[in-house]
């Protein structure tokens, strides 16, 4: 429906590790070849005050601006992007540029609004430029994790969602179950909720994660009793225990190596993740420097601040891959995890 011009909007509920993420990559890897416009916008709680700042965050990646360049080249680069999707540049760059604290100088007129003038007329130049994008190619726009979105956010996305109603775009959203949101009314909008994993459901995850060869009985029972049913708690706990020498492989199965010691298995996710890293040595650094950077980094940045050459730094980004500590989107020196 989207695709053909009917804009839809999902709404996808659930508590934390139930699996939002898993269905957004889920539906990138479904979406394969075809042609569409990606847009994500992360909200963060420690933005929750900052106006913009999934927008912002958003300009400032595909603008891939560098603060070290001068204004004037920076200000190329945003008119570059914006004018992907509009031929009124004189119009739209003066009300975005400010939003990335990029001076727009000679090149345009001063605006003379008042502030609640100028944020609306920006919302609108935001939105305008979802539209023209849409009418180049459908659009898929993920809102992520918008129970900490800022007001102002949260006000664009709410003309985003009566605008795309006739636009080839789908706009997915993202939540705990803490927020509200107030669109569940409208006829293209359609709400999903996540629910935690059952005994069985929970089994069958662990058998995927080992590659369909069962674990020792106590092993499964222990894991799927403590992670309540959550996904990202049965992964990563099944992973901390094929990764930490308790089990040994034998061909169709997987055998205990000797009695179950106490307390063997993490009881909790941060512990699972913790105990994954220590036993990943020096890779360890790099995972901090991009959790410090944020929820998704690009190897660029990463290069930038990590003390490691490039052959080291693409080792130890292929192991962190490979063990789905992280995602990586793109190839090479473009590629963000």
């Amino acid at each position: 429906w989207a695709k053909d011009g009917d804009g839809q909007v999902v709404l996808l509920s659930g508590e934390p590790g139930i699996g939002k993420s898993r269905v957004i990559r889920t539906l990138r890897e479904r979406l394969g070849d075809e042609p569409y416009i990606p847009l994500s916008y992360y909200c963060s709680p420690y933005h929750t005050n900052s106006a913009l700042r999934p927008v912002i965050g958003l300009l400032e990646q595909v603008t891939r601006l560098d603060r070290n360049e001068p204004a004037e080249a920076q200000l190329i680069k945003l008119e570059a992007v914006l004018g992907r999707a509009s031929d009124r540049l004189d119009e739209v760059v003066p009300l975005l540029a400010p939003l990335l604290g990029i001076p727009i100088g000679g090149r345009y007129p001063a605006l003379t609004l008042t502030p609640e003038v100028q944020k609306r007329r920006a919302l609108q130049a935001l939105v305008d430029q979802l539209a023209g994008l849409a009418a180049k190619q459908p659009v898929l726009a993920l809102y992520e994790d918008v129970h900490w979105i800022d007001p102002s956010t949260f006000e664009l996305l709410g003309i985003v969602v009566e605008r795309i109603q006739r636009l080839p775009v789908l706009v997915l959203i993202t939540f705990r179950p803490e927020f509200q949101p107030p669109w569940t009314r409208q006829a293209h909008v359609t709400t999903l909720t996540l629910s935690r994993l059952g005994w069985r459901q929970g089994t069958e995850l662990v058998t995927q994660v080992t590659g369909d060869k069962p674990l020792p009985p106590e092993i499964t029972e222990q894991i799927v009793a403590r992670t309540d049913g959550v996904p990202l708690f049965v992964e990563e706990l099944t992973k901390a225990v094929l990764e930490s020498g308790l089990l040994a492989d034998a061909g169709d199965h997987y055998e205990l190596n000797g009695p179950l010691p106490p307390l063997a298995i993490p009881t909790t996710l941060h512990d699972s993740l913790m105990a994954r890293l220590d036993r990943l040595g020096p890779v360890r650094e790099v995972a901090q420097i991009g959790a410090v950077i944020g929820r998704e980094f690009s190897r660029e940045l990463l290069a930038a601040v990590a003390p490691l050459s490039a052959n080291q730094l693409d080792a130890a980004l292929e192991q962190l891959v490979n063990s789905e500590l992280v995602f990586r989107r793109g190839t090479g020196p473009e590629a963000s995890y």
